[in-house]
């Protein structure tokens, strides 16, 4: 297959790509850079040069291939509408084609799930950072036509990374310099999932059924003080909590989502799409 990956020179999309590619799939990735488009050349991605508000431009890509895999994100004030744009314009270029549309969205949709096991059927209450998005998601899975999947990755890990430069690689770069900060008591738990096993799941999922959610989450929750301290320990730095009053005023609506105490099931995605996390625990990886 001919595979359109939008965010395929980052943390994620990287590792989504080589997968797809190691499976004999032909993959295309936006390119918003001369940068990111040498980047994409060199791990065998042809460059597609554009980014997100370039609606012309993914129409072209997307019409291309024979399937669509949205990762991307800009981490702005217009990441909602670059969003919707991306969405509107993929699901109405798939409508009546059946071809697969894989959209990325995350576990905090999904709130504080209260000590209790989140599966696909739990309630979304997104933490006010992400609130726009189950309504893509909803998109993705009611519209006739294509055949969207939606997505929702745990805390990432791995390849000495982390989401958008943050958590788990965040700790590990804090480590660096001395101090590794987490916000609020550092008792709240949060899932994970490595980067390779994520990517794993994508190249799965390209076979779903359309209307397909999946949690993507491996192993049980950790306390999030534990992390930082493992991260901390391997580094020879010590851990300190930052309040959440101060990092409300330092990170915005960032430091909420940061709280959130959830447990997640991936159970769906392993017996439906045969998924088999093999990656060692967040713990394990930060103690190297």
């Amino acid at each position: 297959m001919k595979i359109f990956v939008t965010g395929a020179s980052g943390y994620i999309g990287s590792a989504v790509s080589e997968r797809l590619g190691g499976f004999g799939h032909q993959v295309t990735g936006l390119a918003r850079s001369e940068e990111s488009a040498r980047k994409l050349e060199s791990a065998g991605v042809l460059p597609v040069r554009g980014d997100l508000r370039d609606a012309a431009t993914v129409l072209r890509a997307a019409r291309d291939a024979d399937a669509a895999i949205h990762l991307a994100q800009e981490y702005s004030a217009q990441a909602a509408h670059l969003d919707r744009l991306l969405v509107n314009t993929v699901l109405e270029e798939y409508r009546l084609t059946g071809r697969p549309f894989l959209y990325t969205s995350g576990i905090w949709v999904t709130g504080d799930t209260g000590g209790r096991e989140a599966d696909e059927t739990w309630p979304v209450n997104p933490t006010p950072l992400v609130a726009w998005r189950p309504a893509h998601e909803q998109l993705v899975l009611e519209t006739q036509g294509p055949r969207g999947v939606v997505i929702r990755p745990a805390m990432v890990y791995g390849r000495g990374g982390g989401i958008t430069g943050g958590m788990v690689g965040g700790f590990q770069r804090q480590a660096r310099e001395g101090v590794v900060r987490y916000v609020g008591t550092g008792e709240n738990r949060w899932p994970f999932v490595h980067v390779d096993d994520l990517a794993d799941l994508y190249v799965l999922a390209l076979q779903a059924p359309a209307g397909s959610l999946y949690f993507a989450s491996a192993g049980p929750s950790i306390a999030v003080k534990d992390v930082a301290q493992a991260a901390a320990s391997a580094a020879g730095a010590r851990t300190e909590s930052m309040p959440i009053e101060e990092a409300r005023r330092t990170m915005g609506p960032m430091a909420d989502a940061l709280c959130l105490d959830q447990m997640i099931t991936s159970r769906k995605a392993i017996q439906e799409l045969g998924w088999t996390p093999k990656a060692k625990s967040v713990l394990k990886e930060l103690a190297v």
